[in-house]
């Protein structure tokens, strides 16, 4: 019987944390303006910011690779002028895990903002209210459910990937060796008692990320 090794899931986790708050930020701009545009490229925008749903993680982690390599105009750029590796690093997981998660966290805000009254906006303009106070104080607080969403179905996502991960990342121990990697590493090595393990735990988060998403909204509908 393994000793099991925990720093995977540290990995995992700090991972999730990173994404999640960089996709808020990234994606809640984007959000906005698909929310709110009528133009006409408007579904080739939302095409393109949903293909990581339908591409297979190999083939987006492939061409991320190429492109976050050292070879590549980008790569060679980080490398050389910031000293950043963008392959086989933990910077790297974090842009290759960007793209792989972005539509999980833009589709549920874009439908919480289209869903927002506009009449609620108006009357908060009405009533002196700055764009960006009626951003905060009217229309977040409203769109709480999607926010909510938005954010544990990108952390659950981003804990759960695999393909992506390990084209980019690879297999490094305590540095982008992730949970779902340690589990097939641990299956590649015939040690199931480690990939059993492992395997429990991602089942048990990812069941309490779901649970927490519905009992929350349903608290919020109730209210």
């Amino acid at each position: 019987m393994s000793e099991i090794d925990f720093s995977p899931f540290v990995i995992s986790l700090k991972l999730s944390f990173v994404v999640t708050i960089l996709l808020f930020i990234i994606t809640f701009p984007i959000a906005i303006w698909l929310s709110k545009t009528t133009s006409k490229v408007k579904p080739i925008f939302e095409a393109i910011f949903a293909l990581p749903i339908v591409l297979p993680p190999t083939v987006l982690g492939f061409y991320l690779l190429v492109v976050l390599s050292h070879n590549s105009a980008i790569g060679n750029f980080f490398n050389e002028y910031l000293n950043i590796s963008l392959v086989f690093s933990f910077e790297g997981l974090v842009v290759a895990s960007c793209f792989y998660s972005f539509p999980f966290m833009l589709q549920p805000l874009q439908s919480g903002l289209e869903g927002v009254n506009k009449s609620i906006i108006e009357a908060s303009y009405t009533l002196g209210k700055s764009k960006v106070k009626t951003m905060f104080f009217v229309i977040m607080p409203i769109i709480k459910p999607s926010i909510l969403t938005a954010t544990v179905i990108t952390f659950a996502h981003t804990m759960g990937e695999f393909g992506v991960i390990l084209m980019v990342g690879g297999n490094i121990p305590e540095v982008t060796k992730v949970a779902s990697v340690a589990i097939y590493d641990s299956v590649e090595n015939l040690d199931y008692y480690q990939a059993h393990i492992y395997s429990i735990i991602l089942v048990v988060l990812s069941f309490s990320v779901l649970f927490s998403i519905y009992f929350l909204n349903r608290k919020k509908v109730k209210r």
